[in-house]
């Protein structure tokens, strides 16, 4: 895999949605690096249509910060609302049978 450039970050295209930077190749398709990778130390982009990848230069401070998983807390919170409810539920099945 050939070497093509390297590239400050600052030149690249940043999607939030997809958490994606994206450069353009000179075969017309885009070099792409995830955000998440960038994060991990990850300075490779390469092209899904050619051989080609770029280096890009950056620095961590330079990032936007990776996004906090607030779908999987809203689930966490949900479960433990579930299991409370579960539990006292059968708790008051147990006070209701110890009665009868």
């Amino acid at each position: 895999m050939p070497l093509y450039e390297e590239i400050e970050i600052e030149d690249m295209d940043y999607d939030p949605k997809t958490l994606t930077y994206s450069y353009p190749c000179p075969c017309g398709d885009r070099f792409k690096v995830n955000l998440e990778e960038l994060w991990d130390g990850e300075d490779i982009a390469d092209c899904q249509s050619c051989t080609l990848y770029i280096e890009v230069v950056y620095e961590e401070e330079d990032l936007p910060p990776l996004p906090d998983d607030s779908d999987d807390e809203a689930s966490t919170d949900k479960e433990k609302t579930l299991t409370e409810d579960v539990t006292e539920a059968v708790q008051k099945l147990s006070v209701n049978d110890s009665k009868a």
